[in-house]
């Protein structure tokens, strides 16, 4: 596999891989961010988790194609304001299907498995409806075009190291919420010991649909930076949603350093195993690695110990 390439070439290829690795891992880590939150205090198996990043996708288009057609003096900072509306549209869908559906199945995770997965299909069906069954793509502001060279052989292309420092900024800013605030106290609280956290005053039922609404809005960023790297669909969601779940499962729910550490690896594997054999056998031989290091560890990398 290594034989027809030079050290130097060796070189040159993990380098271009490994970066290729951190744009996949910053989708990783910005989908599995808001997937963990949900599983890990909730216990909901939210399979419409890529549906969520897929309308926060398709507002980016719809913001791009406003600012374009309409303010096109705006066009190289629309994408901040996509941002925020596609967190904001995908955080009020979330809090809306807490509030419709997700709170009459609680403590009921394989119930909330198949009522998301049919609210899976009905957003697809909904996406394909409104805009149509062909993958669409955002057009980019100019800044965010071309690559920039490290070296004669290497060069990394500029929308994937905002990607990079979107996620790094996301990642920071949910760790300050969720070990900071006072809501994160609450929600730490929730995780540890539901019935004492409402027998002290916390409203449990306001800070799942807060979560919720924080999983989900989380995902719509996503969605915004999903665009930077993929054309849009109606069934784009469905592409990233087992990889999620492994990166959940992998590093251990609730797990903040876990989902980093599980989205770094699974993504690193992937990328470099994709460039010596097909990309279906580099999924097969990162998924077979993964569950052989579940059977001697199912709690996953770094697991949240609970009261019981």
């Amino acid at each position: 596999m290594f034989g027809d390439y030079t050290l130097s070439q060796l070189g040159s290829i993990f380098v271009m891989q490994g970066f290729a690795g951190l744009i996949l891992f910053s989708v990783y880590v910005l989908m599995a961010l808001g997937l963990a939150i949900i599983f890990g205090q909730m216990g909901v198996i939210n399979m419409a988790h890529g549906e969520f990043m897929i309308l926060g996708a398709y507002v980016t288009y719809l913001t791009a194609s406003f600012v374009q057609s309409h303010l096109p003096a705006l066009f190289s900072v629309y994408f901040f304001v996509a941002m925020a509306l596609a967190f904001v549209a995908s955080g009020a869908l979330g809090m809306l299907t807490e509030w419709a559906l997700i709170r009459h199945l609680y403590r009921r995770p394989l119930d909330t498995l198949l009522a998301t997965w049919g609210l899976s299909l009905i957003l697809q069906q909904a996406f394909r409806s409104i805009f149509g069954a062909r993958e669409v793509g955002v057009e980019l502001p100019q800044w965010m075009l071309g690559s920039l060279p490290i070296t004669d052989t290497i060069e990394v292309p500029i929308n994937g190291i905002f990607v990079m420092g979107l996620t790094v900024l996301i990642t920071v800013a949910v760790a300050y919420i969720i070990f900071r605030s006072r809501w994160g106290r609450q929600v730490r609280a929730v995780v540890q010991n539901r019935v004492m956290a409402g027998a002290v005053g916390i409203n449990t039922e306001r800070v799942d649909r807060l979560t919720f609404g924080l999983g989900c809005g989380i995902a719509g960023v996503a969605g915004s930076a999903f665009t930077m790297v993929g054309s849009t669909g109606p069934t784009s969601g469905q592409l990233y949603i087992v990889d999620t779940f492994l990166v959940v499962v992998f590093g251990g729910a609730a797990s903040l350093l876990g989902t980093i550490a599980s989205a770094f690896s699974i993504s690193q594997t992937q990328s470099t195993l994709e460039f010596f054999m097909s990309g279906s056998m580099a999924k097969v031989i990162t998924l077979l690695t993964i569950v052989a290091i579940l059977m001697l560890r199912p709690q996953g990398l770094f697991a949240l110990k609970v009261r019981k």
